[in-house]
């Protein structure tokens, strides 16, 4: 894979997509987005407050996420997004098709725990069970790859992008 191809970082919530963009992005010498910019203030209250988002609270976040992604076609970027269900992944590969995924993928009793160690985010570690409910592993018509994420990020993105350039 060559760096003219947007990755987006997908996996549920502490599972480091931040993390793991930025080194990816900086290794493609591409630039990084934060999928929590693109929310909007309402969202992001929404979740802070411990309540889950609806399919139509991210729509409008899932369309700017693709518009960015579409205006890096051709040229490469690394956006997170936790990109759970296979219709959100749909609606970004209809604004950007090209875009491929990393998957980051954890034990639940991992993930809860670097959440709760998490400061200053606003998604609290109670809405990791809803993110886990609403998962949905790539299908093997997703351009993607999995990776888990025990180890420390910099392997984590190591082995992201060999994966990456294998597709």
């Amino acid at each position: 894979m060559g760096s003219e191809r947007v990755v987006v970082v997908m996996g549920v919530t502490g599972t480091g997509k931040s993390t793991v963009g930025q080194l990816l992005a900086e290794e493609l010498g591409v630039p990084y987005a934060e999928a929590d910019e693109f929310h909007s203030p309402a969202n992001i209250e929404k979740m802070r407050s411990g309540t889950p988002l609806t399919d139509e609270d991210r729509w409008p976040w899932l369309d700017a996420i693709g518009a960015w992604a579409a205006s890096r076609a051709g040229r490469g970027g690394v956006v997170s997004c936790s990109a759970l269900k296979r219709v959100y992944r749909d609606r970004l590969r209809a604004a950007a098709p090209d875009l491929v995924l990393v998957h980051l993928t954890g034990s639940r009793e991992l993930i809860t725990e670097r959440q709760s160690a998490r400061e200053g985010h606003f998604m609290p570690a109670s809405l990791i069970d809803s993110q886990f409910a609403t998962l949905e592993e790539l299908g093997a018509d997703e351009a993607g790859v999995v990776v888990d994420v025990t180890p420390a990020p910099e392997e984590v993105a190591a082995q992201a992008l060999a994966g990456l350039r294998a597709l």
